[in-house]
C-alpha cells in the first residue's frame, strides 16, 4: 500500500508526518517483529531526528526490536557524537529515553559484514545496461540485516549523479551494500556520464539497483522523503520502488532549477556537512549543467583538509579526469577500483581525450586547505580560499557569475 503528500508550494506538518507513518506502519503489522532502520549519514539533510523520534513514538513497547543501520556506502563511520546529532538525541536521552535502540554503522570495510544473496547474469547485466556491459555481478549485501524481520528505508530523494535520484533501493546499493556492485553501477554511471545522468528518473543503474534489491527476500517498506533542508515537502511511504518513484517526481519539481544562460563562473559554496572533496564533489555535479564551455566551477570549502578520507591515495595516484582518459586507455586503469575512477569522471566533467591530449569541456578549481601541490597532482586548480569573500562575489554585478551558498543539493540546469 502506497500512501503520501507533498506540494511544491507548501510544507509538511507534523501532524501530517505522523498520520503518514501510523497508517503505513499500522498496516505494516509489526506487532512483536525484530524492525531494522536503514537511514543516511551526514552528508544528506532532512529530518531524520523527526522520523526518529516519531518511530519510536509508534512502534516503542510493540515491537520486539527497533535499530537503525546507517547507509555509508563507503563513507567514513560517524562517531557516537556524530551519530546524536543526526537522529536529535543527547547522550543522556539516548541512554534513558531511547535505552534498547540500537544504531549501528555500516561496517563496510570488514569482509564479514558481507552475505552474497545472488548473482546478476551477464545476460540480465547486458540488457539492463542498454549493452555496455556483459558479465555477471555478484550482489553482496550487509548480512545484519537478516537478523531482523522487517527492515524500513528512511532516507530523502534528491538528483543524484550516479543514479538519476537517489532514495529507495539505493539504500541497499551502495548503502549496505558490498563493493562488486558499488563498483559495477558507479562506473555504468560513468559512461554514461553524469552530465547527462542527473536529474533522470529511470536510468541503466537504478534498473539495476533494483534488480539487485529483487534478491532480498523480506519483507521492506520504505519511507522516501522530500525535503527542504530540514522540512518536508513530501512523504511516501510504501515499496521501496512505489515510494521512490512518487518522491522522485516530486524531486524532480522541487530541487531543479532553470537558467535561461549559462554562466563563466560558479562558486560553489559547500556547507560542513560535506567534510571532504570525494563528498562536496557534489558542488560539481549539481552545478555542471549551467557552466558555459570554457567556464570554471570552484568548490568553495575552507574547512576541508582532505580529498577523500577512504580513497585519497587511490585518487593521488589517479587524478581526475575525464571519461574517455580512462576509457581509452583501459588496460592501464581497468584494475583500479572502478567506484573511484567513475568519482573521478564526474568531478572533472565531461570533455575529450584524443592522441594522448585532455580537453575537459570546463575548469575545475578547490578553494580549500589541500594545498596547490597536490591540487596540480590531481588535476586540478587551486584558489587560495582566503581571497574569496562568497558574500562580496554575490554581490558582484556580473551576469557571467553564479554564487550559490548551500550547494551541493539543488541541481541547476539550462531552460531548453
Amino acid at each position: 500500500m502506497l500512501v503520501g503528500k507533498g506540494f511544491v508550494d507548501r510544507l509538511l506538518s507534523e501532524s501530517e508526518v505522523r498520520g503518514l507513518m501510523e497508517e503505513s506502519l499500522g498496516e505494516a503489522d509489526l506487532a512483536g517483529k525484530r524492525v531494522l532502520i536503514i537511514i543516511p549519514d551526514g552528508t544528506r539533510s532532512g529530518p531524520i531526528d523527526l522520523f526518529f523520534r516519531l518511530f519510536h513514538e509508534l512502534l516503542w513497547g510493540d515491537v520486539a526490536a527497533l535499530d537503525y543501520l546507517i547507509a555509508l556506502g563507503t563513507h567514513q563511520p560517524m562517531s557516537e557524537e556524530a551519530i546524536h546529532q543526526r537522529i536529535g538525541v543527547s547522550s543522556e536521552e539516548m541512554a534513558e529515553t531511547y535505552a534498547g535502540v540500537q544504531v549501528f554503522n555500516h561496517r563496510w570495510e570488514d569482509p564479514d559484514t558481507f552475505r552474497t544473496v545472488g548473482v546478476i547474469p551477464a545476460n540480465d547485466i547486458e540488457e539492463l545496461s542498454r549493452g555496455r556491459f556483459s558479465q555477471a555481478v555478484p550482489v553482496n549485501l550487509n548480512k545484519m540485516i537478516f537478523d531482523y524481520d522487517q527492515v524500513i528505508i528512511c532516507g530523502p530523494v534528491f538528483p543524484h549523479e550516479v543514479v538519476g535520484f537517489s532514495g529507495g533501493n539505493k539504500y541497499f546499493f551502495p548503502g549496505i551494500s558490498g563493493q562488486e556492485v558499488i563498483d559495477f553501477t558507479h562506473w555504468l554511471g560513468a559512461l554514461i556520464t553524469s552530465y547527462e545522468i542527473i536529474g533522470t528518473k529511470h536510468t541503466p543503474v537504478r534498473a539495476v539497483i533494483d534488480r539487485a534489491a529483487a534478491f532480498i527476500d523480506m519483507p521492506k517498506l520504505c519511507l522516501s522523503p522530500v525535503v527542504k533542508g530540514e522540512d518536508l515537502a513530501g512523504l511516501y511511504i510504501g515499496s521501496p520502488q512505489e515510494a521512490w518513484s512518487e518522491a522522485a517526481d516530486l524531486s524532480a519539481q522541487v530541487h531543479v532549477l532553470y537558467e535561461d544562460v549559462p554562466y563563466r563562473q560558479v562558486l560553489s559554496v559547500m556547507p560542513e556537512m560535506y567534510d571532504d572533496i570525494w563528498t562536496a564533489a557534489k558542488g560539481m555535479y549539481k552545478l555542471e549543467p549551467v557552466v558555459a564551455g570554457g567556464g570554471e566551477v570552484i568548490i568553495y570549502a575552507p574547512h576541508i583538509d582532505e580529498i577523500s578520507y577512504t580513497h585519497g591515495d587511490i585518487i593521488d595516484e589517479v587524478g581526475y579526469h575525464v571519461r574517455d582518459y580512462f576509457v581509452k586507455q583501459w588496460e592501464d586503469f581497468k584494475d583500479y577500483p572502478w567506484g573511484v575512477l567513475a568519482h573521478s569522471t564526474h568531478l572533472r566533467g565531461i570533455g575529450e581525450y584524443e592522441d594522448g591530449v585532455e580537453e575537459p569541456r570546463i575548469d575545475v578549481t578547490l578553494a580549500t586547505q589541500i594545498p596547490p601541490e597536490r591540487c596540480e597532482q590531481v588535476n586540478l586548480g587551486y584558489r587560495d580560499p582566503d581571497t574569496i569573500d562568497p558574500e562580496e562575489w554575490a554581490g558582484r554585478d556580473d551576469e557571467d557569475l553564479l554564487v550559490v551558498p548551500h550547494a551541493g543539493e539543488m541541481l541547476y540546469r539550462l531552460c531548453q
